[in-house]
């Protein structure tokens, strides 16, 4: 088949076309014809070997971290579904390889498209969807009355980190610029910082959570409008300690993690609040949820530009040189 492949760590041209056997479909694998992927900061990130000691794929590898298309085979012990199922899916951490013409996939990390959306918009959604679930539900529990900040509105997380905190009935403020006001109100925001004019940090106080995509200065600054017992949970860093552990790293990368996000977290103790590190996991039952929202049309995915599937590359260089205006890049397969 067909795939866009990393032959080397930190080629900054890749991926690269490529012809790589089929996928192997496993007793509860699901093999999937990929008719969209899309684009996430994870990719380039892993193309350049800045997960290497923690996710240490083998080069040469398939890149892509999520999709949309239909089922072509089930393994002998699926039980889920069956050929000819549209689905969705974040691959496990262990399997990603989205920019391909097929994908096998674990039951597990699988769920029904939601029926509303195209192939293309369906596949913007997988990877910051459970982002914003797993950051908003699952560690944070955002209950109604509580005040979330989340920034970069705008952005492939925010756009659906913003419409999952209203639903969650929170009052939701954001970070953007200014020619993207008009769609981060759209989506639900009831405060708009436009970053170039204002300091997020002197303008809001007393949040009881901050989603940070952005990382850096970002995180740091974010532990300044959180009242005392709040949380601010960053996804673009700096990792934790616990983070380490979940990917079942060794003693020395736990200790390294640990000392990344040591002066972050001993600035969020001494204002008596909690930093942690969030990367999210694959969630077949998660996207599930998410799907129903969809269909209700409490969520909708925000769709920037739709690339080819033989652009792949450009894709990836449309995404990293944030040009961008608002959501996802997606990769169409026809």
């Amino acid at each position: 088949m067909k795939a866009f492949v990393v032959e080397r760590y930190g080629d900054k041209t890749a991926p690269h076309a490529s012809e790589v056997p089929d996928p192997h479909v496993g007793a509860e694998d699901v093999l999937v014809q990929v008719h969209a992927a899309s684009v996430n900061p994870l990719d380039y990130k892993i193309r350049d070997g800045e997960f290497k000691a923690i996710l240490p794929y083998r080069v040469p590898f398939v890149l892509g971290n999520d999709m949309a298309g239909v089922v072509v085979e089930v393994g002998e012990a699926v039980t889920r579904f069956q050929v000819g199922d549209e689905v969705y899916a974040r691959p496990g951490k262990d399997r990603i390889g989205t920019f391909a013409e097929f994908i096998a996939l674990h039951q597990d990390d699988v769920a029904f498209k939601p029926a509303t959306l195209t192939m293309e918009e369906a596949a913007s959604l997988p990877l910051v969807a459970l982002t914003a679930w797993q950051a908003l539900v699952e560690r944070a529990q955002v209950q109604p009355g509580q005040k979330v900040l989340v920034h970069a509105g705008s952005g492939g997380v925010g756009t659906i980190a913003i419409q999952l905190a209203k639903q969650l009935g929170a009052t939701v403020a954001t970070t953007t610029s200014k020619a993207n006001i008009g769609l981060v109100k759209s989506l639900g925001a009831d405060i708009v910082v436009d970053y170039r004019q204002q300091a997020f940090e002197t303008f809001l106080h007393d949040y009881d959570l901050v989603l940070d995509p952005l990382g850096g200065k970002h995180v740091e600054k974010s532990l300044q409008v959180v009242r005392p017992g709040g949380e601010v949970i960053g996804i673009a860093g700096p990792p934790d300690a616990d983070f380490a552990r979940e990917l079942g790293a060794n003693p020395v990368i736990r200790l390294a993690m640990s000392a990344l996000s040591l002066r972050t977290r001993r600035r969020a103790r001494r204002r008596n609040v909690t930093y942690s590190f969030l990367f999210m996991r694959a969630s077949g039952d998660q996207l599930r949820e998410i799907a129903t929202l969809v269909d209700a049309g409490k969520i909708r995915p925000v769709v920037d530009r739709v690339f080819p599937f033989e652009s792949t590359p450009q894709a990836l260089a449309y995404s990293e040189d944030r040009r961008a205006k608002a959501g996802k890049v997606v990769i169409g397969m026809t």
